[in-house]
Order: C-alpha cells, then sequence, then structure tokens
C-alpha cells in the first residue's frame, strides 16, 4: 500500500540487577516492569509499511493524536539510564494511543456497536489502548484492565502516532454523538480524548466509586489525567473541587474545566487549606495524579484523619515505581478506603465519556498546542520538564 511516517521508541534490553523474567514476560523482547529493563530509550520518526487489516479489523486514518505523560516516561531515563515507565512494553514500538481517526477500510466482520451492522468507511472513532484477549479468567469475570493476555496500543503493539493503524473493532467507539457540538477537526481533537478522560473516569467512578452529588473532591496532579479527573467528578455532581498543581498555566486550565480552588503545593499545610475550605469536612474523594504518591498519601492521610467525613476514598491512578507507607490507623479509624486504578476498558465507560463530552462537558481547553509528526519526537521530551504545557497533541 506504501510507507508512513511513524514516532518510534527503541531502548537496550539490560535488566537490573536481581530481575526476575515474570510467567508473561518475554526475555529480550517484552515486560511487565519496564523501568526494571529497558535502558537507553531513544525516539526516532521511521517510515514503516502501510498495516493491513483482519477481517474483524479496521483501518483507521488517524487524524489527532495526544502525547500521554506514559509517552514522556517511556522516553524519560533515571541516572542509570532507565525508562521511567514502570507497565507493560516491548520495544521498538510505534508509540501513541490518545488517538481518533476515520474508517477508511474494514473487514467483513469488523462490527459497529453504534449501528450494530458491519462499520462503514467514513465513520469517525476512537479506540482503546488496552487490547483484551477476552477469554481469560480476569476478562471473563468482567474486568479487562486487568487481561492476562494484555496487549497495549503504543506501548507492547504499534501505536498511533502514524498515518494509518489498524484496530480490531472491538476496540473502536464511534464519534458520530459528538458531530453536533464539534465541527470539522474539533471531533477528532475531542476524540482523542475520550482515552485519557476514560482512565480518569475507570479510576474515580468504576474504580472508587464515585462520590453522591453535593460531596467534595481533591484532585492532586493537574496533568492531562488529573484534569480530566476534575472535570469528571464535577460532572458527577461534586459541590467543591480542589485542584493541587504548582504550575500556574495548569491551574488556570483547571479553573475552565471546572476547579472551585486550586491550591499551590509549595504554599505548604496542604491538609490545612483543604480542611478550611470545606469547612472542617474534607473531601469524599481524594485522586492521586502526580506520579508522587510517597510525597501526597501523607498528605491525604492528615486531611482525613483531621477530617470530619467518614468513609473517604483515595483513588491512585499515576503510575510510579516507589514504595509508600501507609498508616493504616487511618482507614481504620476514618472507615477510609484506597482503591488502585488502571486502564480505561470495559464497564460502559468510554460510550459514557462521549456522552458527557457530547452533551456539555468540553475537556478541549486541556489542548495546549498542536504539532506534526515530525514535532513528536522533541516535544515528547520538552514535557519531560515544561509543565507550563499541558496536552500536546499531534494532527495529521
Amino acid at each position: 500500500m506504501g510507507s508512513m511516517k511513524t514516532v518510534v521508541l527503541s531502548a537496550d534490553w539490560a535488566p537490573k540487577p536481581g530481575f526476575r523474567l515474570g510467567p508473561k514476560d518475554v526475555d529480550g523482547k517484552l515486560t511487565y516492569l519496564g523501568s526494571q529493563v529497558w535502558r537507553h530509550p531513544k525516539l526516532s520518526v521511521q517510515d514503516k509499511e502501510f498495516p493491513e487489516i483482519g477481517p474483524t479489523e479496521c483501518l483507521i486514518e488517524v487524524k489527532a493524536c495526544g502525547i500521554c505523560g506514559s509517552d514522556v516516561h517511556m522516553a524519560q531515563s533515571d541516572n542509570d539510564g532507565y525508562t521511567w515507565y514502570p507497565g507493560l512494553t516491548a520495544f521498538p514500538v510505534t508509540l501513541g494511543h490518545e488517538m481518533a481517526g476515520v474508517v477508511v477500510k474494514a473487514g467483513p466482520k469488523a462490527f459497529n456497536k453504534r449501528t450494530s451492522r458491519p462499520y462503514e468507511m467514513g465513520e469517525p472513532v476512537c479506540a482503546e489502548e488496552m487490547f483484551w484477549c477476552s477469554n481469560c479468567r480476569p476478562c471473563a469475570e468482567g474486568n479487562p484492565n486487568q487481561c492476562e493476555k494484555l496487549a497495549e496500543m503504543g506501548f507492547s503493539v504499534d501505536g498511533s502516532f502514524a498515518k494509518y493503524v489498524a484496530i480490531d473493532s472491538r476496540y473502536l467507539w464511534s464519534l458520530v454523538e459528538l458531530r453536533d457540538r464539534y465541527k470539522g477537526n474539533d471531533i477528532f481533537l475531542a476524540g482523542s480524548l475520550v482515552e485519557p478522560t476514560s482512565v480518569a473516569y475507570n479510576c474515580l467512578i468504576e474504580c472508587a466509586g464515585g462520590i453522591r452529588p453535593g460531596d467534595h473532591a481533591v484532585i492532586f496532579g493537574a496533568g492531562p489525567i488529573g484534569l480530566a479527573g476534575l472535570a469528571v467528578i464535577k460532572r458527577a455532581g461534586a459541590s467543591r473541587v480542589i485542584l493541587v498543581e504548582p504550575s500556574a498555566s495548569r491551574g488556570n486550565v483547571g479553573r475552565m474545566l471546572g476547579a472551585d480552588l486550586v491550591l499551590d503545593p509549595n504554599d505548604g499545610d496542604l491538609a490545612k487549606k483543604i480542611l478550611d475550605y470545606t469547612g472542617g469536612l474534607g473531601a469524599a474523594i481524594y485522586m492521586e495524579a502526580t506520579g508522587l504518591p510517597h510525597q501526597i498519601i501523607p498528605i491525604i492521610e492528615q486531611a482525613i484523619w483531621n477530617g470530619k467525613f467518614i468513609g473517604a476514598k483515595v483513588a491512585v491512578v499515576a503510575r510510579a515505581d516507589v514504595k509508600t507507607p501507609i498508616t493504616v490507623e487511618v482507614y481504620q479509624v476514618k472507615k477510609a478506603k484506597i482503591a488502585g486504578a488502571q486502564g480505561h476498558s470495559g464497564y460502559g465507560t468510554f460510550p459514557r465519556v462521549i456522552s458527557c463530552m457530547a452533551n456539555g462537558m468540553d475537556i478541549t481547553p486541556m489542548i495546549t498546542k498542536r504539532v506534526r509528526i515530525d514535532e513528536v519526537p522533541d516535544h515528547i521530551k520538552l514535557l519531560q520538564n515544561d509543565k507550563t504545557q499541558c496536552k500536546i497533541t499531534c494532527e495529521m
């Protein structure tokens, strides 16, 4: 069919001393513990052949793809040269998973969930990046994000920083519902935010259990997942939403998405400020989206311990290869809970996020810059240190 430009991440397989292959790891190729194995990550723009599709797959012409924090962390190395990203990875791989595009070719068994018919050309779609198998026990029990045969687009299989990507129709979701609100290419910009917003929704609503309208919420970290979580929890009926973020520009985006109060963590005594703003009650839900749980959890525990609210939920979404002590007494006495979250698949999350977007939950203010595919590697590197930008999106 031809060739296309892609953004590729390569790295050296160099396991740290003491590392042992897990039961699902593949020596020299794939691991579920990326930061323990991959060294000297390198970004490049490479030409690859257009992908071929199978009978249940669609060929998607990618229109927009966002740079995710995981892209940034996969390409970022610690002092010993190891990637920051701790999860499932197989390199080299074409990066990119926050995508939206148009169906340009469909296999005969590629089924459109919107129409209950085979996919037709021209359908605007977004995609899950968690490629669950549907056959293992976690999948069969309704937990696709914990699939035992999981593949991840842009992590362990080629992703969507490319002109075309082949994706099984089971992972595709139509964006037709957005057409009344977003015109032209804006539908794809909004569509590229469905995946990260679904990560936040899965964390707060599905894994942590959500809130009751009128509850208060605190979001730590105004990266894209934290900001999406802010919008989701406000949509769910939160009365007061506090955003904790040191970057003034990201804090301003947070206000646009519904934050009632933005606190700079460098100003100190966050727990007291949270309690003061909520009249001594504290929050019903706290979201850790910074990747610094060892610093954030003690602050949350202090707010829970000194607040009047009983039964607070701590929702942990950011990935971090770090041990984090907890004070069990806080959770026992205050009937509090910690909920871990991974992924975005299942539970009707994607269609619900799309419906929220179609009916007023506009996430697009978090897109602070648009780039072309040749510029993606430099902007992945930029985001390692520049926190003035929020979501940088590649338009094809």
